[in-house]
């Protein structure tokens, strides 16, 4: 998920014998500015309203795509606010999408006021801030113009929660998009579990394995219970509780037990928690190259050449996400790590950080191969293959000479890692990614997780154990076999008899019997 990630919603609204129009949109003087696209006629229409970082609004985008495609009378408009820094890879997203999804982008919030480099979750709470006063005008001008009926149902990301009380004013259904692991929806909507992790080493959340407090995502963790992100991870955690339910982008076999607990605990009362829908794994099907990040088409695949010389599953492919990085000795570690291995890397690079785990989210103008060590990449050569910035994901995951996926356990990273079957060394950085890694190595046992020193650095040597382990050795081999049956259980979960899919069915029929 990524509590320092974006917050989206989507509403679905009824219409009858017409699409929503520019006109009706553009009626809001707030919105003058947006971009909206203008479709053909469905029975019920859904918005999606995002904050505009990358990997949340991509997983929002797979559901819409995923519910347009099996349900095509549904039509989809997605709000977005945006930053400028950012807008122009969220919007690459939006292109070449179905018929039946619109797609708008409110004009870029004031932020004049923010530091020069704000920290990432700075710079997210403000922009969703600031663009509360858009995003109900907006709501308030779909609700009418979608001829008597009126909107049938909200969804917002967890971190666009403050919306849900505008879907209680305008009377319609609403939910909460998750994206992670059921075990912190759980841990979310039981919220005097936190109480218990003040004095306890390891803390048992309702359905969930054991879990130590330091695996807890960072706002949770003692030292910050007095801070204001605290306060605000609480606060939003209490909406959760105005909403008809929460929709999470992952499958009942990936946590059985969680979800019977959660299912368990359902009901109508104010004080039982909301129904639960998994509809995963949702993941992107393929690339989207933004102008910054392609280069030019030779460049871009000749990665790819280079994996079609290897032998299978011989290759760890190496990346930390659209926005992870690693300290400069961190950065220094993995790479001599990776070279004492002695076996074949694919790495997609960005230049270390002094202090953030979060780096900029666009290409930057810095060239991340200076940072490496002193003759790397000639000691290297023919051992490993080093992408600056960006690669894509999807292609490279699915190529049959990938043999493992050291990552820095984001959700969307790990769930397509399991979609391909690809064992895991989990390197969690930020936010929710220490729980992610905790429950693929200790729960479902498909990832190893290497175990920094005293200075919260993964040496050279861990880094190369651990390489060879996940690639060569016996228990890579048993680890493998643990993710290809997860990833069999997955495919299932996606078919049309599979459990997301209905599940996804079940709420589609719900959203269309409210239009009667």
């Amino acid at each position: 998920m990524g509590f320092y990630d974006v917050g989206v919603l989507f509403v679905i609204a009824a219409v009858a014998n017409r699409g929503l129009d520019e006109g009706n949109i553009g009626s809001v003087e707030m919105l003058s500015e947006l971009t909206c696209v203008s479709r053909t006629c469905a029975k019920v229409t859904h918005v999606k309203i995002s904050v505009p970082l990358y990997s949340h609004t991509r997983t929002i985008l797979e559901f819409c795509k995923r519910l347009a495609h099996l349900h095509q009378d549904i039509h989809i408009t997605c709000i977005n606010p945006t930053v400028k820094s950012s807008c122009n890879d969220v919007k690459a997203l939006f292109e070449n999408l179905p018929p039946n999804i619109d797609s708008m982008f409110l004009p870029p919030v004031n932020l004049d006021d923010m530091p020069e480099k704000p920290h990432i979750p700075i710079l997210v709470h403000a922009t969703i801030t600031s663009s509360l006063p858009s995003i109900y005008n907006a709501l308030k001008t779909l609700h009418c113009s979608s001829n008597s009926i009126g909107l049938t149902s909200i969804v917002v990301d967890v971190l666009i929660t403050q919306v849900l009380p505008m879907a209680n004013e305008l009377n319609v259904l609403s939910y909460v998009y998750f994206s992670s692991t059921a075990m912190l929806l759980s841990l979310c909507l039981y919220p005097s579990t936190f109480d218990k992790t003040i004095s306890c080493e390891t803390v048992e959340i309702p359905g969930c394995m054991l879990i130590h407090t330091t695996d807890l995502p960072d706002p949770v963790q003692n030292r910050f219970r007095c801070s204001e992100e605290y306060k605000v991870f609480l606060e939003g955690n209490k909406r959760f509780y105005l909403a008809d339910g929460v929709i999470i982008n992952s499958f009942f076999d990936l946590e059985p037990e969680t979800f019977r607990a959660l299912q368990e605990n359902k009901g109508t009362s104010s004080t039982s928690i909301p129904h639960v829908y998994p509809v995963g794994p949702l993941v992107q099907e393929g690339s989207c190259e933004t102008h910054e990040s392609q280069g030019n088409e030779g460049e871009t695949h000749e990665y790819m050449r280079w994996l079609d010389k290897q032998e299978q599953n011989s290759v760890l492919y190496v990346s930390f996400g659209s926005a992870g990085t690693l300290t400069h000795d961190q950065f220094n570690e993995l790479a001599l790590g990776l070279e004492l291995s002695g076996e074949k890397f694919l790495w997609v690079i960005r230049p270390p950080q002094k202090l953030e785990m979060i780096g900029d989210l666009s290409v930057g103008h810095e060239d991340p191969l200076e940072f490496l060590p002193n003759g790397f990449l000639e000691r290297t050569k023919g051992q490993g293959f080093v992408v600056p910035y960006w690669a894509d994901q999807i292609e490279i995951l699915g190529h049959g000479a990938i043999g493992g996926f050291l990552c820095h356990c984001g959700w969307n990273s790990m769930l397509e890692s399991t979609l391909h079957g690809i064992p895991i060394v989990a390197w969690p950085l930020y936010a929710d990614q220490k729980m992610i890694a905790a429950l693929f190595s200790d729960g479902l046992k498909v990832a190893l997780r290497p175990k920094p020193n005293e200075k919260g650095i993964v040496g050279r040597g861990v880094v190369a154990e651990v390489i060879k382990n996940i690639l060569v050795g016996e228990e890579g081999k048993e680890i493998q076999q643990r993710m290809k049956r997860l990833q069999d259980v997955a495919i299932d979960a996606l078919k049309e008899d599979g459990s997301s899919t209905r599940t996804i069915t079940q709420l589609a029929l719900k959203w269309k019997r409210s239009t009667v």
